[in-house]
């Protein structure tokens, strides 16, 4: 799979994405996650549960699994997650800041050591100028640092599929690099 991004920066992916490769991520974070005695916890809309089924396929993640929901409407987001109505109203589901809500949200509820939020466009349908498909936000709190990224796969693929597996590789890379990380610093 091509990339080219660091961790604070702009990202570009091809769609080469395939199950396979994308299982093997998971695995791998699986494993970090076990090495390092760490919690993940998730709270999905666009990607429908699909971070917390490839987690949950990997064997022995009993034990680095915490919570995952998924929040596709707004009411959902509001009700589990506390996101602020007036939040969804001024800036919409798809923003910065939703993501942002929903993982403190996720974190205040599942005290995961490792939380991630992902709200976003998956398209073929739903997408404007200003919100194409393929326009993903996906927030991340790792014990005290606190981010969101913008994911823009309008120019990857209109597929849906693709929007989601792509967005879950972005998750699984992200995750390992601040576990390997976490792990050599150690």
């Amino acid at each position: 799979m091509k990339k080219t991004y660091d961790i604070f920066g702009e990202i570009v992916y091809s769609n080469e994405v395939t199950f396979k490769n994308l299982d093997k991520k998971v695995t791998r974070v699986v494993e970090l996650l076990s090495l390092s005695n760490k919690l993940v916890a998730t709270a999905e809309s666009c990607t429908g549960g699909l971070l917390s089924e490839l987690i949950t396929s990997v064997s022995g993640s009993s034990k680095i699994f915490e919570l995952g929901v998924c929040t596709y409407s707004n009411e959902m987001k509001q009700k589990f997650l506390n996101v602020p109505y007036e939040e969804l109203k001024t800036y919409g589901a798809v923003s910065k800041q939703v993501a942002s809500s929903m993982v403190r949200g996720l974190k205040k509820i599942s005290g995961a050591n490792i939380c991630v939020s992902v709200t976003g466009i998956a398209g073929p349908t739903g997408g404007t100028n200003e919100k194409p498909v393929g326009t993903v936000y996906i927030g991340f709190i790792f014990e005290d640092v606190h981010f969101v990224r913008l994911l823009n796969l309008c120019e990857v693929s209109k597929s849906r599929l693709e929007v989601r597996k792509c967005t879950a590789w972005y998750v699984f890379d992200i995750l390992e690099q601040i576990l390997m990380e976490d792990l050599e610093n150690e």
